[in-house]
């Protein structure tokens, strides 16, 4: 009885995780000064250099043994383990009119404070050319 493991298909990790960051292979190919052709080779490669590996780590934003040991089933088990409904509190926990009306109330007596120094200012000046 034979059991075949799976690959460590660097490449597909590659892809994967250039996917999960929202990027393409054309700003990839240009982060990395090759061709978006050149991307889709080291996509479709099980293996990659060291030095190549490092310098996809740091386009992509993570470390070389991220992506080494880079497991979709782990990402998938990180997202769906939130049961805690509470870390995406949707429910306001306070009144958005009343916040309005506070902001309102600050903006008011901002206001006020500028223009009464605009008027001391003003009589300050007034003092002094009336002197000359």
């Amino acid at each position: 009885m034979t059991t075949t493991a799976k690959t460590n298909h660097i490449g597909r990790k590659i892809s994967r995780i250039r996917e999960l960051r929202g990027m393409k292979q054309e700003t990839l190919a240009e982060e990395l000064g090759i061709s978006q052709q050149g991307v889709s080779q080291l996509e479709n490669s099980e293996t990659v250099e060291e030095e190549k590996l490092e310098r996809v780590a740091k386009v992509l934003g993570v470390s070389k043994e991220s992506i080494e040991n880079f497991s979709e089933d782990a990402v998938f088990n990180y997202f769906n383990s939130f049961h805690d409904q509470s870390a995406f509190n949707t429910h306001c926990t306070f009144n958005p009119l009343d916040k309005f009306v506070e902001a309102v109330e600050e903006n008011k007596k901002l206001y006020e404070r500028l223009l009464a120094a605009e008027k001391e200012k003003v009589k300050y000046l007034e003092g002094l050319v009336s002197k000359k």
